[in-house]
């Protein structure tokens, strides 16, 4: 039987995510996933891409309050702006709305990163639509709601990463929100259309094509050489596109999953490509 066997919520967009054993599913993904992002003085946000220490931030969201953790430094508290004055930001190049959280948790962010930013919250209003074959929506994810990858296709790829003499990586690589278990197969994810979990739905945006991110240690906010991308190319080329790990989907209807909760696809596609 295949089962949920991790769920990862990301709060602050690029920082460490949080564990859950359960959790509510919003049309934005994950309650709180990728609510808030940090921001250049220019509004423009920091990814791993560029700024890999930011995986050594571990928030956690209290009931109206988000508290920011890193190594070495004091922890800092404070309420969320939930509401409020907008500021224009831009994510990965594409224009969004924002709220600005204070100068505390600004001067916290850029003591510690070492260079002037801000930390913005997903307004109420926030209409994003994203794109793909289900439509659907986000806060300040890259693609789609939900990140969805399996523990049979991390075992395929850290096989080959044995061959090569390489060291095997963990999942948090690939910073997924679901992590699917119970597949004798690698990368059945990529056929799955409609997915069904505890009282939810998801239906599939696209292939989760991987940039150097997934190069970063997350543990210690360091890139760490060409792996996985190297290996991934040698059989997961998608077209022109990249290479391809994990699912996104977008949220078809709401409610709550936990870890255990069988998953079942309600619909296949045959004819997706699986990379040579």
């Amino acid at each position: 039987m295949v089962r949920i066997a991790e769920l990862h919520c990301y709060p602050i967009k690029g920082c460490a995510g949080t564990a859950l054993a359960d959790s509510r599913l919003t049309p934005a993904g994950l309650d709180q996933d990728r609510a808030f992002m940090v921001v250049d003085p220019e509004g423009i946000g920091r990814t791993q891409r560029r700024m890999p220490a930011l995986a050594r931030i571990r928030p956690s969201v209290e009931p109206g309050r988000l508290v920011l953790n890193a190594p070495d430094v004091e922890p800092l508290a404070f309420d969320v702006r939930e509401d409020g004055p907008r500021i224009d930001v831009e994510m990965l190049g594409k224009p969004m709305r924002g709220i600005d959280q204070g100068e505390d948790a600004a001067r916290w962010l850029s003591d510690f990163l070492g260079a002037p930013n801000r930390l913005v919250r997903v307004p109420p209003d926030h209409d994003r639509v994203t794109d793909g074959e289900t439509p659907g929506t986000a806060g300040y994810a890259d693609g789609a709601a939900v990140l969805v990858t399996s523990l049979a296709s991390l075992k395929e790829l850290n096989g080959r990463l044995g061959e090569r003499g390489a060291v095997e990586l963990p999942m948090n690589r690939f910073r997924p929100n679901i992590v699917v278990d119970g597949w004798d197969e690698p990368f059945l994810e990529d056929r799955a259309r409609v997915v069904r979990a505890g009282d939810v739905e998801l239906g599939f945006t696209k292939l989760a094509i991987r940039c150097v991110v997934t190069t970063v240690d997350q543990l210690t906010g360091v890139k760490s050489g060409p792996e996985p991308l190297r290996t991934l190319a040698a059989y997961r080329m998608i077209g022109k596109s990249g290479v391809a790990f994990g699912v996104k989907f977008a949220v078809t209807r709401t409610g709550s999953v936990s870890i255990g909760d069988e998953l079942a696809i309600e619909k296949w596609d045959e004819t997706v490509e699986q990379g040579s």
